[in-house]
């Protein structure tokens, strides 16, 4: 099988040659810049003068190039949205050092100043460090963490179309970036391909702070959005149907453009599960998230082969029921190490019905902090557990963060390639 071929088996349960893995498709399966400097260098050798591409700033994630993707035997490519968390976008590129001594590209508007008495990195919405910063990666630290800039909320003047400004139909811009990507896909047709679906993530923490937004009006607090869903359930599917309406205008879009060269469609990254459970009550998720859910998968499945991919960390075992009933066909990152979400229990309940893209190490514990075999021994046992009669797309429980051991990253891959044998 080539790549796509495997992927597409894997998407349709059955069993592929080998297990198709992704490193790098989506915005949650990626790798840190740091850490694929090292992994680049390991794999294809000192190669002076090289830069690693950053193509998602608040998380530093870093893009993998043609030679390295085949050189680990990597099936998937993906493409996220033309702009940035931050706004930023890849018309054009400049060197950057990260302070590890990572030699970088970043995108032109790629712009941050360092804070005084910190020493902390503050980016600045589109680059604008005319606006207050909108993003904070600490001193030391690898990636960015959102500033909070909401204005005082006026509870008798709240505006749903303050949280939606940020959702518009595609402009021309878009729909040359787009054009461009599916020629890129089709260039490497033997890839399986993944498309993020811009504007689908309802409720989505990362994007409700706006950091792209020069001056975010609305509920843009953390702390506030959460406690908005349950205390203003109106107001946030007021949200809801105007981001959706924008979305479905959209999606459109996407299939009239790309067709049959996407196999996945990723259409959402919100969270609903937390280390312990669930971070609502599952009768929540019904009556606020699924129907819109519903919507977005309704036209995937009545206008594409595409298979729809929803992203949530944490303990969702109680909610897999829905996503499926939602038409949901993937799920990521697959958590094995929240509560109830045993490898071996979610294949035997859910193996039929979703894909699992994700769970094939432990990233909080055993891939960082671990040693070469533990990692080989874990990739292996979940390899044998999510692969039996395909759906399963491996990847690591999700980004793969910056100071991992490259010993361990080394022994991730050996262990997928024995795996195959």
């Amino acid at each position: 099988m080539n790549s796509r071929e495997r992927l597409e088996a894997a998407l349709n349960h059955a069993q592929p040659d080998r297990v198709p893995v992704d490193l790098g498709a989506t915005f949650v399966t990626g790798i840190h810049v740091s850490a694929l400097a090292r992994l680049r260098r390991a794999v294809l050798g000192d190669r002076p003068g090289h830069r690693i591409k950053v193509c998602e700033p608040y998380q530093m994630l870093g893009e993998l190039d043609d030679e390295l993707r085949e050189a680990l035997g990597i099936d998937v490519i993906g493409s996220l949205a033309r702009k940035s968390i931050f706004g930023t976008d890849e018309s054009a590129w400049k060197p950057f050092t990260f302070w590890d001594g990572t030699e970088l590209l970043v995108p032109h508007n790629f712009n941050l100043t360092v804070e005084a008495g910190t020493g902390d990195w503050l980016m600045y919405p589109e680059g604008d460090s005319s606006v207050p910063p909108s993003g904070r990666l600490p001193s030391g630290g690898y990636f960015f963490d959102a500033i909070i800039r909401q204005e005082p909320i006026d509870e008798a003047n709240m505006n749903p179309a303050d949280n939606a400004e940020e959702f518009k139909p595609f402009g021309q811009a878009e729909i040359e970036f787009y054009q461009s990507k599916k020629k890129w896909f089709q260039e490497r047709a033997r890839c399986g391909v993944s498309l993020v679906i811009p504007g689908t993530a309802f409720g989505d923490i990362a994007l409700v702070p706006a950091p792209f937004l020069k001056q975010p009006k609305g509920v843009r607090d953390v702390a506030e959005w959460y406690m908005t869903t349950a205390a203003r359930p109106d107001y946030v599917r007021e949200v809801f149907e105007r981001q959706c309406e924008v979305g479905l205008r959209n999606l459109a879009t996407l299939i009239e453009i790309f067709g049959d060269v996407v196999q996945v469609a990723v259409v959402t990254g919100t969270d609903f599960g937390t280390q312990r459970g669930p971070f609502i009550k599952p009768s929540a998720y019904r009556d606020l998230f699924k129907p819109f859910h519903a919507r977005v998968n309704a036209l995937i499945h009545q206008r594409t082969k595409w298979k729809s991919f929803i992203h949530s960390c944490g303990s969702v075992y109680d909610f897999l029921p829905d996503f499926i009933e939602a038409g949901f066909d993937v799920l990521n990152p697959v958590q094995c190490s929240a509560a109830k979400m045993d490898a071996r229990t979610l294949k035997q309940e859910f193996g039929r019905q979703l894909t699992f893209w994700g769970g094939g190490v432990d990233t909080q514990h055993t891939l960082p902090f671990g040693t070469p075999e533990e990692v080989y021994r874990q990739v292996r046992e979940r390899i044998d557990i999510f692969n039996a009669g395909g759906g399963f797309v491996f990847n690591t429980i999700h980004n793969i963060q910056g100071p991992t051991p490259l010993d361990n990253l080394l022994a991730m891959f050996r262990a997928i390639q024995d795996s195959g044998k």
